[in-house]
């Protein structure tokens, strides 16, 4: 299968997903087939600050009929952010949508998560991942730390790098999800927190969402 990838939003995640398909498709010896189109992160940021879904699912439709035009037999995007209008994006795309919060919601029953602590957007916090997570309460970081975290994030995300100022705020708020929410795991509900926590490194268990929806794509691949 032909994968579309709508990118660059951010550049960190762009590179992780890259990375990933091309590692599971050599684990397998089988030849990775993929074309990435690019979107820009301000505006992305723009229209969910604004939540302004219609023209951020233009865009998306815009960059997905280029990616049908070479051969691609379906989209991904590769932002968590970017799925705040997955829904209406998935009833008009050329394409099938892989959705990675349907991914995550079916990973999170499958390990029997109850109770799980969010890192992100503040769109992706507040919402509490879009109340995509039919079985788990989705814990968000306490007062002022939920601005802080995304703040960091944003920032992170744009530059394509993290800094240790940034990364001291993610572990602060870890802390408190494991000591004091006594959540069940930590949701990295951002792609570009590969950066801080790459293979779900740390001291606590996490949801890694990138992975998760990165191996549900080599998986349909590998299906089709």
């Amino acid at each position: 299968m032909h994968i579309g990838l709508i990118g660059g939003i951010g550049p960190a995640a762009t590179d992780y997903y890259y990375r990933r398909l091309i590692a599971s498709f050599a684990g397998r010896n089988a030849p990775l087939e993929m074309t990435i189109a690019h979107a820009d992160t301000r505006t992305l940021l723009s229209n969910l600050e604004k939540n302004d879904g219609a023209s951020q699912v233009q865009i998306y439709n815009r960059l997905t009929e280029r990616l049908a035009r070479v051969g691609a037999e379906c989209v991904v995007v590769s932002s968590i952010a970017g799925h705040f209008c997955i829904d209406a994006f998935k009833a008009r795309s050329p394409l099938p949508v892989i959705d990675l919060l349907a991914e995550v919601d079916q990973a999170v029953k499958l390990r029997g998560l109850e109770r799980v602590g969010i890192l992100g957007t503040r769109t992706v916090m507040e919402t509490r991942f879009y109340a995509a997570l039919s079985n788990a309460e989705v814990v968000t970081p306490p007062g002022r730390a939920l601005d802080q975290v995304h703040e960091a994030y944003v920032a992170m995300a744009a530059a394509g790098e993290v800094t240790d100022d940034q990364r001291a705020v993610f572990h602060s708020v870890c802390d408190w999800f494991i000591r004091i929410a006594e959540v069940d795991a930590v949701l990295l509900g951002g792609t570009d927190l590969a950066l801080v926590y790459p293979e779900g490194a740390g001291a606590f268990p996490v949801v890694d969402c990138a992975a998760i929806h990165v191996d549900a794509i080599s998986r349909r691949a590998a299906e089709s």
